[in-house]
């Protein structure tokens, strides 16, 4: 445990330096290709667990230090360890012991004296620290204080509980491909191996308990694909025919348009401007057993990939500021910043700007965001709508737009991710 903790440490203090999590993860299995499975997943939870509730561990030692640690590392160890001693079952006294000697593998054996004593005065004042500290909002929500704020503004009544369910750890949904399996004989074959799980919805299968994926039954074959409830619901909106041409105009890495070519028969072209997360895209429909034509082309600018023929259904799932997927990636939380949703909203107008000219008269454009932020996402469209009368906005089914929840917007909780979704058609 004690590596694990100190190379937790060190994708931790990479994050807050800018550094992605994936990509923090990476370089430290690229580093240290000998650790073991178990390390590894004990690296990736620790790093995770530790993220998801940093605004609490750093109000803690701002409370613990009598003075702020300059070394990120070291700030970083005590983190993780705080995460160990209030979220998990680990023995307190191994806890301490290992971040103990975990200073003197990150460098700063001076230091030991230091990491012991505040962990142990945490321990000693656990219930009245932990209380006290949960008295901010920063600390007891665990996000940036403009984001609670943004979140407080949008969702006054609803803020906190979206905000707790960003902390929640996410649960593994499948999509059935339908074209290899019905939906009722996957949860059979489930049942069968033993493996607890239930149907959410049409094709969403979400398990009991996370698994590799290696080891879901089918999964190697193409009969599922892991992919988020709320996301899958994009494929249905479309209303998808057979010989329709879609685009999926930001495609990679492939969940929506293999979903969209489970569903129908349609001509589809995936777009994607990074080409290497159009491998990825390529891998998936092989293992489904689907086929699309694949272009890397940058959905704001047609003219270098687009052929002059109109789209009948266009899914428009545009980058954005992720603030719905945060239980899938903590990291996101530390590494926006507020001026982040000016440059997004701006990038989607030019995508849906250019996107629109490409629809055929009666066709259908599916705005989407992972975003619950009012600028990505009603926003968006309130402005579109202005600017383009030909543009009609159709109802969603299961919209209720007397709540405080916009029309199309998918607040996260324990069953899905935050999603926003906007069926825009052409008059």
């Amino acid at each position: 445990m004690e590596e694990a903790q100190r190379l937790a440490a060190i994708v931790v203090a990479n994050v807050l330096g800018g550094t992605n999590l994936d990509a923090a993860l990476q370089a430290v299995r690229d580093k240290h290709p000998g650790l073991s499975a178990q390390q590894r997943a004990l690296v990736q939870d620790l790093s995770y667990g530790t993220l998801r509730f940093l605004g609490f561990f750093d109000a803690l030692l701002d409370a613990l230090l009598a003075k702020p640690l300059r070394d990120e590392n070291l700030k970083s160890l005590l983190r993780v360890a705080l995460y160990q001693l209030e979220y998990t079952r680990a023995a307190a006294h191994t806890v301490v012991d290992q971040a103990v000697r975990a200073t003197t593998r990150l460098g700063h054996g001076a230091a030991r004296g230091l990491v012991n004593a505040v962990l142990r005065n945490f321990l000693r004042r656990r219930a009245e620290l932990g209380a006290e500290m949960r008295r901010a909002d920063t600390a007891r929500y665990a996000y940036p204080r403009w984001w609670i704020d943004k979140l407080r503004h949008d969702y006054p009544r609803h803020y906190g509980a979206i905000l707790d369910a960003g902390n929640l750890h996410p649960p593994l949904t499948l999509r059935v491909n339908r074209r290899r399996i019905h939906p009722d004989d996957y949860f059979a074959r489930l049942a069968a191996a033993g493996i607890a799980a239930k149907v959410l919805e049409r094709e969403a299968v979400v398990l009991e308990k996370p698994r590799p994926v290696a080891e879901i039954p089918g999964f190697a074959e193409g009969l599922v694909s892991v992919q988020d409830a709320a996301a899958q619901r994009a494929a249905h909106l479309l209303d998808l025919a057979p010989g329709q041409a879609v685009l999926d105009a930001c495609a990679a890495p492939g969940g929506k348009s293999a979903h969209l070519l489970e569903l129908a028969d349609v001509r589809l072209t995936a777009l994607d401007v990074d080409a290497a997360r159009l491998e990825r895209l390529r891998s998936t429909l092989t293992r489904l057993g689907l086929a699309a034509e694949v272009v890397c082309g940058d959905a704001a600018t047609p003219a270098g990939w687009w052929d002059g023929r109109r789209y009948d259904r266009i899914l428009a799932d545009v980058p954005c500021s992720a603030s719905g997927v945060v239980k899938r990636h903590p990291d996101i939380k530390w590494l926006r910043r507020p001026g982040d949703l000016a440059r997004f909203a701006a990038q989607q107008v030019r995508m849906l700007e250019a996107l629109w000219q490409l629809l055929a008269a009666g066709g259908k454009l599916l705005y989407a965001t992972c975003s619950v932020f009012s600028e990505e996402n009603r926003l968006q469209i309130e402005g579109f709508l202005e600017r383009h009368r030909d543009a009609h906005r159709l109802t969603i089914p299961g919209d209720d737009t007397n709540r405080e929840q916009p029309a199309g917007q998918i607040l996260p909780d324990e069953r899905h991710d935050g999603f926003y979704y906007a069926l825009l058609q052409k008059r």
